[in-house]
């Protein structure tokens, strides 16, 4: 059962590819954090009755919950909130394919991470598959450039690709410590760990966001539930998709789980390609695939 991490980790990344089209739709009409809250407060009634489906569905029982994995949440949780508010600043300034692009380092930055903190070892091969992967999206979104990578090592005197560092390593800390979290919760099944884990950070994710609205953006809050359609199929494909993610990461090493996640890059250029019929430029087509092949040496590990 070593391989049910693959198809678990595909769905992620697809339900997370809608999930970002759909915030793409609300940003029309709410502004950036309006729409980033849609993700986490639509999806808490989405976690809780998944759990609830678990606990009185199936009879899997509560897990005991020790301290560290609140711990391991509210890090988790805040560092995913902080990466997000950072990749916006990235993507805003002048030079945002350069951020987009460092940004992308969130696997390798994972993988150092879980090595540091967890003491995980990652083998050279997956070690080629996680570079080549990252490589792969890293020039696509230099798409534009005729020099993709002078101008990713020039890009380092900018502090766009500094500020997508940062967002690529907090991402790279949250995946770690919704791991960590998981699988701190012991003695119960991988499903239960990821519905309570989904079920908590969501739920503190909801009560951060709502709390910066009312502070910083009252006026979001009444467009929110006037679009509250929109803002709950956001809540139904982010749920899922968490819920996806974090069953995965309590099933192998999240470095791996992120590295196949960015398999979401290519269902986005297959809707790109035979859906909306937009043509895809030649180094976006090398970006691709190096990400295949990087995906391809990653399971062949």
């Amino acid at each position: 059962m070593e391989w049910v991490w693959i198809p678990i980790t595909c769905a992620a990344a697809f339900f997370q590819m809608l999930r970002t089209a759909v915030q793409k739709q609300l940003k029309g009409v709410l502004s950036t954090n309006g729409a980033a809250f849609t993700r986490f407060g639509f999806a808490v009634p989405v976690a809780l009755l998944y759990g609830a489906l678990l606990h009185w569905g199936w009879g899997l029982p509560w897990p005991t919950v020790p301290p560290e994995f609140v711990a391991w949440v509210t890090l988790g949780s805040v560092a995913q909130i902080l990466a997000t508010s950072l990749l916006l600043i990235a993507v805003t300034r002048q030079s945002f394919a350069i951020g987009t692009a460092y940004s992308k380092t969130e696997v390798v930055q994972a993988a150092l991470v879980e090595v540091a903190v967890l003491g995980y070892a990652i083998t050279g091969q997956s070690a080629a598959a996680m570079a080549l992967a990252t490589l792969g999206v890293m020039l696509t979104a230099m798409k534009d450039s005729r020099q993709p990578v002078q101008a990713l090592v020039a890009g380092l005197a900018d502090a766009g690709a500094w500020i997508g560092i940062a967002a690529g390593g907090l991402f790279g800390i949250a995946a770690v410590a919704f791991r960590a979290a998981a699988l701190g919760l012991g003695d119960t099944t991988v499903a239960m760990a990821a519905a309570v884990t989904l079920i908590v950070s969501t739920s503190l994710q909801t009560l951060l966001m709502a709390a910066w609205l009312v502070w910083r953006e009252p006026e979001q809050l009444p467009r929110i539930a006037t679009h509250w359609r929109q803002g709950a199929l956001a809540g139904l494909t982010g749920a899922l998709a968490s819920a996806c993610w974090f069953t995965a990461f309590t099933l192998t090493v999240a470095a791996y789980v992120r590295t196949l996640g960015l398999i979401e890059l290519l269902f986005a250029y297959a809707a790109s390609m035979f859906w909306f019929r937009e043509r895809v430029k030649p180094l976006e087509l090398v970006g691709i695939g190096l990400l295949a092949l990087g995906i391809a040496v990653l399971l062949q590990r």
